[in-house]
């Protein structure tokens, strides 16, 4: 028989007290104000005696070795393993979330491992990952749990990774980033329209996140938009972004437009059929965006990286799987192009396996 995992009481940061009584939480937009006892819009974060706790500190909705290629980090110490966890709730209510099991879970009995960071990193050495990564919900809700895991980790020579929607405040962002090495952000769409219509957030903050780890920090991140057909997939929109992206993030940040299935609430719309993701990536590129990617379809072209100086094949990718690789360090083993990422003469070889671990 399974043991019964009971909720934390850990302190939590960003918050103020009201004058009401209540306090305010400032992990995200959201600014939910709790009283005693009540929970934010994530669940996880509670007003316990006048104190936000997270609820979920040291618990885990599950624990699996992942290629990093999966996040997806194609720049990141490519074709090298990842050990990835998440917990449960979610700060956006996504009506396309294609981990609903996980980031809507209001019960408990969803987080069915425990680990302590110290715990997760020794795992992770001891299974020989490259990095951990936070993901499956979004760690900006248990974000306190992730920083001190991706400490754990540092210490030991694992890298910390971020798999998030970037919606967080400029209380929360700072901080939040000095801890993580890497970080893939979902971009969801381009309009506010979208972002309220469909996710019940805002594209804003979203926005103010890209650019502050652009400009502010040393995190090497890519970015991914799911394409959902007749929500956000207009050559119209594609072409917007793909100008806000390449003046405000440059030409060398990854992009990954990656496919859409019916999943959670949102059923009725049809799998994104692989010429919109052709034909997005088009548009960035010619926008100057050196780095994007189709993802969720078996496409080698639009899932290889090739040199923007020669362009000859630098690495080539089967779905997770890796291929030829023409790389000297970071430079094009064809003419010398310098390539944006984090990159080691040889691939990793962990190629495409998924495994599941158990902590406890």
């Amino acid at each position: 028989m399974s043991a019964v995992i009971v909720q934390s009481d850990h302190p939590a940061r960003w918050w103020s007290p009201q004058p009401d009584g209540r306090i305010e939480c400032r992990a995200c937009p959201r600014l939910c104000r709790l009283a005693s006892g009540q929970r934010g819009f994530c669940f996880v974060r509670q007003n316990l005696g006048g104190q936000m706790v997270l609820t979920t500190y040291g618990r885990s909705s599950g624990f699996c070795i992942d290629p990093i290629e999966k996040k997806p980090l194609n720049h990141f110490h490519p074709g090298t393993s990842v050990l990835s966890f998440g917990t449960a709730g979610c700060n956006l209510g996504c009506r396309f979330c294609q981990n609903w099991d996980i980031s809507k879970a209001r019960e408990f009995d969803r987080l069915a491992d425990a680990a302590s960071p110290e715990g997760i990193a020794a795992a992770g050495r001891r299974l020989g990952c490259r990095s951990v990564a936070f993901t499956y919900n979004d760690p900006v809700i248990f974000a306190e749990y992730a920083m001190d895991v991706a400490d754990a980790c540092r210490a030991v020579g694992i890298a910390a990774v971020a798999v998030t929607a970037g919606y967080m405040t400029d209380d929360s962002r700072p901080e939040f980033y000095r801890h993580m090495d890497a970080a893939n952000v979902d971009l969801k769409g381009f309009t506010e329209a979208f972002y309220h219509r469909n996710c019940f957030g805002e594209l804003q903050p979203v926005l103010d996140t890209l650019k502050y780890l652009r400009r502010e920090t040393d995190v090497w991140f890519e970015v991914t938009t799911l394409l959902i057909p007749g929500e956000n997939d207009s050559e119209a929109e594609i072409d917007l972004a793909s100008d806000w992206f390449a003046a405000n993030l440059g030409p060398d940040v990854p992009w990954h437009f990656t496919a859409f299935h019916p999943d959670y609430k949102m059923l009725d719309k049809p799998r994104t059929p692989p010429p919109t993701l052709t034909r997005a990536r088009a548009i960035a590129r010619s926008k100057g965006l050196r780095y994007v990617y189709t993802g969720n379809v078996h496409d080698r072209t639009g899932s290889s990286t090739w040199c923007p100086g020669c362009g000859g094949l630098l690495i080539e990718r089967d779905w997770y799987s890796l291929g030829a690789w023409h790389l000297n360090g970071n430079c094009c083993a064809l003419c010398g192009c310098e390539i944006a990422g984090c990159f080691h003469e040889k691939p990793g070889n962990w190629g495409a396996r998924r495994v599941p671990v158990r902590m406890s």
